[in-house]
Parts: structure tokens; sequence; C-alpha cells
């Protein structure tokens, strides 16, 4: 059975946007703490496991996501697995991060 991860042969009339584009810099640092995590030094997390974590959502919510976006939810979710975060701390930590940007002015 194949996954919503599998397009080969699906119909869509959406273009894909094959244009190069600035990383937001929450999506630069996606992609920095995937290498930390990846890194040869921590092995936290294997490329393969971010794979099936990623090919493991719900059609849905993988549809609904952007590239980044699902890494981020990938992350979250080994993260969890391995027993390194728990879903609480991380829900505490990303209402902490919102009050503080409600607080702080946005940058230049």
């Amino acid at each position: 059975m194949s996954g919503v991860h599998d397009r080969g042969g699906w119909p869509d009339d959406r273009p894909i946007d094959r244009s190069e584009h600035d990383l937001a810099l929450w999506e630069q640092r996606t992609d920095a703490m995937m290498r930390l995590l990846s890194s040869p030094e921590r092995r936290v997390i294997r490329v393969d496991e971010l794979r099936r974590a990623i090919e493991s959502l719900e059609p849905s919510r993988y549809e609904s996501m952007g590239y980044y976006q699902r890494w981020l939810t990938a992350i979250e979710t080994l993260m969890v697995e391995k027993g390194i975060l728990t879903t609480e701390a991380i829900d505490r930590k990303t209402a902490e991060l919102a009050a503080q940007a409600e607080v702080m002015p946005p940058p230049p």
C-alpha cells in the first residue's frame, strides 16, 4: 500500500514551484537542528528515521504542511519517541516563546 508521500502517478493540477527562494529563519533553524542532531558526533537522529516519521504523518497533515514543517514535526516526533523531550515540555516552551514574541517588537 502506498503512502501519501508516494506521488508517482497521482493526478494533481497544482504546478510545482521549482524556483529558488530564501529560507525563512525558522526553516534555516530547522535545517540546522537536523544537521546537528544527525551529525556523526551526535547521531541522535538518522536520516532514515526522519523519513519514517515524515512518511508516518496522516495524509491530511502531510498535504497541509510544507517541506520544513514536515521536518520539524518529524524531529519533534523522534525526540518524544526517544524520550529526549516530552510533548508537554515542547508545548510549554512553544507557549513561552510565543508569549515573548508578542511582547518583543519584530526585528527590522
